[in-house]
């Protein structure tokens, strides 16, 4: 395509009529936003009698299909991933207890890749369900799919012998593809038992959600879809309220909710402009190819000038995205890029943080700083450094406030109010800087008293200690909590630990009353400010981020209990603790003018900064290693099972060996986080700064992002 003034291409994309699908592509930079909301005030001159659909920024199209349900008179409730995942664990409850009628008449085996481990089994299952939602694949169509696939393939397999599958396979693994045909009917029949289980573990998800209402924004978007299909005058209502739709990060757009759209706007979406970069389509969890909506326009604007990144820093993205294409601009001899790899992460996170903080110094302010992680689970190495330093900073991302550890101490404070004798809570609240006992005090709240009350009965259901049993503690499990709320080991504490103890009984007998008769927000800013340390000084950054934590912790507990009113403190609390174990928990980032930002990639989707940190470019961390479910799906051959299970001499599948080396998945997944980590780099206006810790492997399982940029030899940037 030939390059033209930005302006041109600009007024090119705004011009574009509205009866037909017009496309706005372009990288990080190039102006589609700012096309793309020129193109909307002009739609909102034109269709002045019309609303049109507008997707960008917070609003997606799944906000769309809550409202067609609503409009439809189905009654539905938002839920998260965290919801669903339990919701499918409920209904897996039968399949792990064997209480299926098909493993009565054995008609299913229950030994099947990935049962042994529920937890696990439970994990990928619920993945797989989420792309096949996505996909648009019904639980009928999926297991349609998977029999018809294994049969093609197990009637006519590969050559598992050839050098080439034999080479792209690691040495550990070639015993997978050593199989006799016995073998493989008998690998044939395990896959058939678990594309049969998990079809039949998919149809009860869909119907519990149908039947419960309760839906995540990927289950609206399919049961949106299905009542316009079957609902032609909601099609005629949506269409005549809303004759134009404009969808920013399209690349993001997945099967299903192209259908909805589909179903409104017809199969070539009429009326709809999608704006994008397909080369920025880094979500974790896709099955459409980024050009999957782009392909449907019949009018493609590409915006090739960029005006963000530094040259150095563009120069940089089109060596680590393999591009021969050059800047339009000449290099120029500023460092605007710094490598940097350290021997371990915290030195690595104190490079960063004194980084940040000179660019503070230099009067950039702290919302136009961002340190980019690819995950910030866990981050703890760099949010300590940088408030070290005093420089107040805020997570996003894929991190979990529940499982903060500044969360955690306020939870354990409401833990100790509701039951004492949760003594995992207990111990670290005894532990914690507020009341902060030694080891030998928690020993001694940990023993029988030395002349403990002789109980004056013995309950019927306490066995008598036995020369068998004799190890057996009855009050194991109530000793600590009764000695600190009754006080019975009050004596044998030093005078310190005492006074701290006597401190905070008469503390929670206060909170027990706030309990019964104030509301929870009330009860829990009173037990908060009674007992929890305040982390850091006051006004410090240690304390405005534990006070930003506290504030995302007791907002979604506030809106736990307003979808349950009736929910009771244990509730609560059996609530929070529920979120702390899962990995689906996110929270979002925060747009303040008064923190930096610690960022997952996905969490800085549509922003840019002045100065960019990205941490962790190195193999293992960014990219993350390739580690594939226990089963994966493929439309054309079916299941694919990791786990070989039963009577087999190889841990893994011939098929799944086969499968991952002929679609190379792995050289996919890795292509995918090479897109993010250009993504990232993109994100900086000035300056960015590139660090990883440890050795440097040979970058053969997983690339060296950081020792790529350092083998270019690029002008303008600084190596160390």
């Amino acid at each position: 395509m030939i390059a033209i003034d930005i302006d041109e291409e600009q007024r090119i994309a705004v011009d574009a009529p509205f009866d037909r699908c017009v496309a706005i592509v372009g990288l990080p930079g190039t102006g589609k936003t700012f096309a793309l909301n020129a193109r909307i005030d002009r739609a909102r001159q034109e269709f002045s009698q019309a609303a049109p659909l507008v997707f960008t920024g917070e609003r997606r199209i799944d906000a769309l299909a809550f409202e067609i349900l609503d409009a439809g008179g189905v009654t539905v409730r938002r839920i998260d991933d965290v919801e669903a995942s339990l919701l499918f664990e409920g209904a897996c409850e039968p399949l792990f207890d064997l209480a299926w009628e098909e493993f009565a008449a054995e008609l299913l085996d229950p030994e099947v890749p990935g049962l042994r481990s529920p937890e696990r089994f439970v994990e990928s299952a619920f993945r797989l369900i989420r792309k096949l939602r996505d996909a648009r694949i019904s639980p009928a169509d999926f297991l349609a799919r998977s029999l018809s696939g294994a049969t093609e393939f197990y009637a006519k397999p590969p050559n598992f012998a050839s050098p080439a599958l034999m080479a792209a396979t690691k040495k550990t693994y070639h015993d997978s593809l050593d199989v006799n045909p016995n073998e493989l009917r008998r690998q044939h029949r395990r896959e058939v038992d678990l594309a049969k289980i998990l079809a039949k573990l998919y149809e009860s998800y869909v119907e519990l959600v149908a039947s419960t209402g309760l839906m995540t924004g990927r289950d609206a978007v399919c049961a949106a879809a299905d009542l316009l299909s079957a609902s032609p005058q909601h099609v005629a209502a949506l269409s005549a309220k809303h004759p134009v739709a404009f969808v920013d990060h399209a690349e993001d757009l997945t099967t299903a909710e192209l259908a909805l759209l589909g179903a409104i706007y017809g199969e070539a979406l009429d009326g709809v402009t999608l704006c994008g970069d397909p080369s920025s389509a880094i979500a974790s969890v896709r099955v459409a190819p980024p050009e999957t909506a782009f392909a449907r326009a019949l009018t493609r604007v590409e915006l090739t000038l960029q005006r963000r990144s530094p040259d150095t820093i563009d120069a940089a993205c089109r060596r680590i995205a393999g591009s021969v294409e050059r800047s339009s601009a000449p290099l120029d001899a500023e460092t605007a890029l710094v490598l940097r790899r350290t021997k371990t992460e915290r030195e690595e996170a104190a490079f960063i943080a004194e980084r940040v903080k000179a660019w503070l110094d230099l009067g950039t302010p702290p919302h136009r700083i961002a340190v980019l992680l690819r995950s910030v689970r866990d981050a703890e190495h760099y949010e300590r450094a940088l408030l070290e330093r005093n420089i107040p900073v805020a997570t996003g991302g894929d991190s979990n406030v529940f499982a903060d550890r500044r969360a955690l101490d306020a939870l354990a404070l409401l833990w100790n109010v509701h039951d004492p004798f949760r003594h995992d809570w207990m111990l670290r609240t005894l532990s914690s800087a507020a009341l902060g006992l030694s080891d030998a005090s928690l020993a001694i709240l940990c023993k029988e008293p030395p002349n403990p009350q002789a109980p004056l009965f013995t309950l019927d259901d306490e066995p008598a200690p036995t020369a068998r049993s004799s190890r057996w503690d009855p009050k194991r499990d109530l000793r600590l909590g009764w000695n600190v709320v009754r006080g019975e080991q009050d004596d044998a504490l030093d005078e310190v630990a005492r006074e701290r103890l006597v401190r905070f009984r008469a503390q929670r007998a206060q909170w027990l009353g706030f309990a019964r008769s104030a509301s929870f927000e009330t009860f829990a800013r009173a037990v908060w400010h009674d007992a929890l340390a305040r982390d850091g000084d006051a006004d410090s950054a240690r304390a405005r981020a534990q006070q930003l934590v506290l504030q995302r912790l007791l907002a979604r507990l506030n809106a736990f209990l307003e979808e349950h009113p009736d929910a009771t403190l244990g509730d609560v609390l059996a609530y929070a603790e529920q979120r702390a174990g899962s990995e689906l928990e996110s929270c979002e980032a925060v747009e303040s003018d008064e923190f930096v930002s610690l960022l997952s990639i996905e969490a800085g989707r549509g922003r840019e900064f002045d100065y960019v940190a990205i941490a962790g470019a190195g193999a293992g961390t960014f990219p993350r290693w390739y580690a594939p479910d226990a089963f994966l799906f493929s439309p054309r051959i079916g299941m694919v099972p990791k786990e070989n299970v039963g009577e087999c001499r190889a841990s893994r599948t011939a098929k799944f060996s086969y499968y991952v080396a002929r679609s190379k998945a792995r050289e996919g997944y890795n292509d995918r986080e090479r897109r993010a980590f250009v993504y990232a780099l993109r994100r900086a206006r000035l300056g960015a700064v590139v660090t990883a810790s440890g050795g440097v492997t040979r970058g053969t399982t997983a690339p060296e992002f950081l020792e790529e940029l350092r083998a270019a030899r690029l002008p303008g940037v600084e190596t160390a």
